[in-house]
């Protein structure tokens, strides 16, 4: 067995688990909310309370397992800036702070092509260079007072082992910062000024070292449990299948966000305005991706029309013309400054059947994005979809594609994450079981067509919001 300790920072969630990295399994999981401070000079992640957390479980961790490692997969849209010290220079930013869009028209004056980047143009603060922009227009002595840039996973692991360093999967999350065809900075870093402050780039598989004596002294861990360089989240899902499958596949990564990316494909003629980008693998590859929000829409919409979990098919649902158009998140998505809009007033439809088109509307959506990103071969699902038997058969009936998940019942992000401190594991041959099964496979993909055509008319006219 070998443990590894994976801090796991979502954007709703964060979690500290024990994983396994021989056999690919998660033994154990601590979980808090990850809460903003409202607060001046802007909406900010809570770090304070964070590292109170992740200190707390390695403690507890500490106790019952023989940790030899520690790795860390976070959300991808943020940076940390620190000073001389390698204290913050300013709170860090949550993305989703329209602070950013003040000044879009004059960071889009500097701003490098899609064709350079691969980073779509996003609302807010979802691409880095937009923060940075935005934070040295609102407080010119921060340029100055900056001495370092890193990307979230590696403030963490900073913090863990007082090693400064950066990896490109972080960078190249549309932040604007990177090339990925070119595996190197994009022309942004010397408009800001900022390449010679971006800390090291190396691999996410790199070791930088092993926990301060101050970590190992208050978590209990050995002095010498190594720490790697880390991860974005989205591509630590991909990673632990690169490791497993030959590509052409696709991964759906499902959590606040869904995350679509096309292993194995070179496509290039991605369109920017449907929320298309290129991400980057742990071995440097441009993967073509499509996201939306889906698991913030799922929150919203369940909560919203109090709808009721059902697993099986409400066939008397396909009589009744019921779906949602997009887009439930109009800000970001394949979908952008669309309206979302039921076609039948939802309260005349019962609890369940308001569940089933709400899965339908998220597998369609996914549907779209895997299209936008060329996504061929196999599809396997991520997080917490996976567990979602109506979104999967109507992802399975859409595209056509079988639609399965891992057998381990731990998380991609966590096990690929956790993969970054185990080579040996190259060996392991993970077992894929099909999330969808028994459905009228005719019925479900009848009404995709039916969903797709409504889509491509919609008016926002005639319609229940």
């Amino acid at each position: 067995m070998y443990c590894v300790a994976v801090i796991d920072i979502g954007k709703t969630n964060a979690k500290l688990a024990v994983v396994d990295a021989t056999q690919r399994k998660e033994f154990d999981v601590l979980t808090t909310p990850n809460n903003l401070v409202q607060s001046p000079p802007y909406p900010h992640f809570d770090i304070s309370g964070l590292w109170q957390f992740i200190v707390n479980g390695l403690r507890k961790f500490s106790k019952t397992y023989q940790i030899q490692a520690i790795t860390v997969t976070t959300h991808g849209a943020c940076v940390v800036l620190l000073d001389n010290a390698g204290e913050l220079a300013t709170p860090v930013l949550d993305y989703e702070h329209r602070g950013p869009d003040s000044c879009r028209e004059a960071y889009e004056e500097i701003r490098p092509p899609f064709k350079q980047t691969g980073s779509p143009p996003l609302a807010g603060g979802l691409n880095v260079g937009a923060q940075l922009f935005w934070l040295f227009q609102e407080h010119p002595h921060l340029q100055d007072t900056v001495k370092t840039v890193v990307m979230y996973p590696q403030y963490w692991t900073y913090r863990l082992c007082g090693v400064l360093a950066n990896e490109p999967t972080s960078l190249g999350a549309h932040t604007d910062l990177w090339n990925p065809t070119g595996r190197c900075f994009s022309d942004l870093t010397d408009a800001l000024r900022i390449k010679n402050k971006i800390a090291q780039i190396k691999p996410s598989t790199s070791l930088l070292g092993s926990v301060t004596p101050e970590i190992a002294s208050t978590t209990g861990l050995s002095a010498d449990t190594k720490v790697y360089c880390g991860i974005h989240d989205s591509n630590a899902s991909l990673y632990a299948h690169l490791k497993n499958l030959q590509p052409p596949f696709a991964v759906v990564s499902t959590g606040t966000w869904v995350v679509c990316m096309s292993a194995g494909s070179d496509a290039t003629d991605l369109d920017e305005s449907r929320d298309t980008l290129l991400n980057v693998s742990v071995p440097g590859d441009p993967v073509p991706s499509c996201k939306f929000m889906g698991g913030r829409e799922y929150d919203y919409l369940v909560n919203k029309y109090e709808a009721q979990q059902v697993d099986k098919v409400i066939t008397d649902i396909f009589a009744k013309d019921a779906y949602i158009l997009p887009s439930v998140e109009a800000s970001t998505g394949p979908f952008q400054n669309s309206a979302y809009q039921w076609t039948v007033d939802p309260w005349q439809l019962s609890a369940e059947e308001r569940y089933q088109v709400i899965c339908f509307y998220l597998a369609l959506m996914t549907d779209t994005c895997l299209s936008l990103c060329h996504a061929t071969g196999p599809i396997i699902v991520e997080g917490p979809f996976t567990q979602n038997t109506l979104y999967c058969a109507m992802l399975r009936a859409a595209t056509g594609r079988v639609v399965s998940g891992n057998t381990s019942g731990s998380t991609g992000t966590s096990i690929g994450a956790a993969l970054l401190a185990q080579s040996t594991s190259d060996n392991f041959s993970e077992q894929y079981l099909s999330l969808a099964d028994d459905f009228d496979e005719a019925a479900l993909k009848a009404y995709s067509d039916n969903w797709r055509q409504r889509t491509l008319l919609h008016t926002g006219s005639g319609f229940f919001h």
